[in-house]
């Protein structure tokens, strides 16, 4: 591999804008499908589809095809003991935690895990800390008759009958069941992806969803607690071994064991043991609260959404507090895409690449050029943004500016009617002393908004010249506006009006505005909008910062044949009959546009 400091490239192209790139590229036609198409492709049944839809929903039947009984076989075994040992007390205890009997727990770790086993597309999610020597310590002591202590009692050593689901408790629960759901999923979703990606598989998130929800319709028939997972359960799962599902099926033999056989020995367990076993599993949870700080120093809008979301659940209750969280979250989304960081480009010296003006110190700025760029999407909300952060940039109101000038005109028209101004060898001269006049109210004045009309002057206004009958008009530094939509992602109807409003502005005071990287489709919308007109034109759009700015170079030359950018960058304009101009990016990194009788493009 190359060093940095010895890496060349030399690239001869054309300098492309889009309208010369399209006629010289041309495009493949693609036919767009049309609604009713896809829903006729959506609905259409063949074999190979419904092989791929088995497949699917019975994820089992894809990975067991690979199932490495050899390899995977012992891991899965040791991992699905320990799983179903530490599901035991663990579902002793969350039934603790709900206030309900405790073999219902124990139905949670059997019923949705043989489902899930079926239907699940994660090979690891599952398991928590394992803590069984307090059960043999729990039934030598025991301490419910020789010390008064609260136990388990008695464990059915069978499955209750199975019910149909009730509408009454349906309609008592939706509420408080919906934002259950939403954690449930979300939390075992997350652990899933955290796995599937260490160790390089695939998941579905569609499928995921149903293979929850079936495993919790078909637990819930026989009365067994809400199924998701946890995260010290899938890291002990994950840590013992376990290779796929297969481990998960064993937890659930296990746990079948523990119901049907030698349930009682868990009896005389201490209530205090089962919340111990509660604590441990929420420790890694309550501990996060030590990367407030982190997050705060990387970044403070996610701290906000963490911080709020917690306090919110802890002080409303889970279902408000996710509310709360998810509005925060789309909050920030708003924030972030309606006041993005804009900022003014410049030219890194030596190279055809252009960054933020103050963050690198050997830059150069064209002169009379300003690059704007705006990361992100313009839309209605953040359309005002994008014009008002423009002027910042460019330093100065081109509607103000443009008003200004109109009511100059119409001055200087006034008073060589009135003979006060007529026309020298020095151009236009007062033929006596005026007063300089304030600006009127221009509030109202919408003809002022139009283009300037040159007609019945006989000379062409300089406007960053010192102006006849004490007429005062801002200054304009700048010829030449460069827009870099390279991040812009799309722009809608609103968004385009404003943004033809204020090119409009610039290009009424005799600044050209240009705008490059636009994506594809980002091009078709104006088009297909009534976008352009007499005063803006296809021609606006180029494919890069670089291409523009030597287009630009051209149209406003220097002083000189060739004048060096900055440092090695040089720009040289070269008169020919030619109508090409050619960018060439030398190996010294030194660019100019030349003109060759034949083109070519070379990497």
């Amino acid at each position: 591999m190359l060093r940095p400091s010895t890496q060349r490239y030399s690239v001869t192209r054309p300098l492309y804008s889009e309208d010369a790139f399209e006629d010289e590229h041309a495009k493949v036609y693609r036919k767009h499908k049309r609604f009713l198409h896809h829903v006729i492709q959506y609905f259409t049944c063949t074999s190979e589809r419904a092989k791929n839809t088995a497949i699917s929903l019975l994820p089992i039947i894809g990975w067991m095809k690979t199932y490495s009984i050899k390899d995977w076989l012992l891991n899965d075994i040791l991992s699905g003991v320990s799983t179903g040992l530490v599901a035991v007390l663990q579902g002793l205890a969350f039934s603790l935690l709900a206030s309900i009997s405790t073999w219902y727990g124990l139905y949670a770790a059997f019923f949705p895990v043989i489902m899930y086993f079926f239907l699940g597309t994660s090979r690891h999610i599952s398991v928590a800390s394992f803590v069984q020597q307090w059960c043999g310590v729990s039934y030598a002591f025991n301490f419910s008759e020789n010390h008064g202590v609260d136990v388990v009692e008695k464990i059915p050593n069978t499955f209750e009958s199975p019910i149909t689901p009730s509408l009454q408790v349906f309609q008592m629960t939706a509420v408080e069941a919906f934002p259950i759901a939403i954690v449930g999923f979300a939390v075992a979703f997350a652990v899933a992806k955290v796995y599937s990606v260490k160790h390089d598989y695939v998941i579905d998130g569609n499928q995921e969803l149903i293979a929850f929800g079936a495993s919790n319709i078909f637990g819930g028939a026989f009365k067994s607690l809400a199924a998701s997972t946890a995260l010290s359960r899938s890291a002990v799962q994950e840590s013992t071994g376990g290779k796929t599902q297969v481990a998960g099926l064993l937890s659930a033999i296990i746990v079948l064991v523990v119901i049907l056989g030698i349930g009682f020995l868990l009896e005389p367990l201490p209530k205090s043991v089962l919340g111990a076993v509660v604590i441990v599993n929420l420790k890694g949870m309550l501990m996060q609260v030590v990367t407030v700080p982190y997050l705060w120093k990387k970044d403070r809008p996610d701290c906000i959404v963490w911080v709020g979301t917690c306090l919110a659940a802890i002080f409303l209750g889970l279902d408000l507090g996710l509310a709360v969280g998810l509005g925060l979250e789309l909050l920030t989304v708003v924030f972030r895409a309606q006041f993005p960081r804009c900022c003014v480009l410049a030219n890194i010296s030596g190279t055809d690449i252009y960054r933020d003006r103050k963050d690198y110190v050997n830059i150069y700025e064209p002169e009379g050029v300003k690059i704007f760029r705006i990361p992100s999407p313009i839309f209605f909300a953040n359309i005002d943004f994008f014009r008002d952060k423009l002027k910042d940039a460019v330093g100065f109101n081109p509607l103000r500016i443009l008003r200004k000038r109109n009511k100059a005109v119409k001055k200087m028209k006034k008073l060589i009617k009135k003979g006060e101004l007529t026309l020298t060898s020095n151009g236009l001269q007062a033929t006596c002393s005026m007063p300089i006049e304030e600006s009127e109210d221009e509030s109202n004045m919408e003809d002022l908004d139009k283009p300037t009309d040159y007609s019945d002057l006989p000379v062409q206004v300089n406007w960053n010249a010192e102006l006849p009958a004490n007429i005062r008009v801002p200054p304009v530094n700048i010829h030449s506006l460069i827009l870099d939509f390279s991040v812009v992602s799309f722009l809608d109807i609103s968004a385009l009006k404003g943004l033809k409003a204020a090119i409009k502005e610039f290009i009424r005071i005799n600044v050209d505005v240009y705008i490059v990287g636009c994506d594809p489709y980002i091009i078709e919308k104006p088009r297909n909008c009534t976008f352009f007109d007499d005063e803006i034109k296809t021609s606006i759009f180029f494919l890069t910062i670089h291409d523009a700015m030597l287009f630009i170079h051209e149209s406003h030359p220097p002083k000189t044949v060739s004048e060096k950018v900055s440092g090695s960058v040089q720009y040289q304009h070269v008169n020919s009959s030619s109508t090409s101009s050619w960018l060439t990016i030398q190996a010294d990194m030194k660019m100019e546009v030349e003109t060759d009788t034949k083109p070519e493009t070379r990497f």
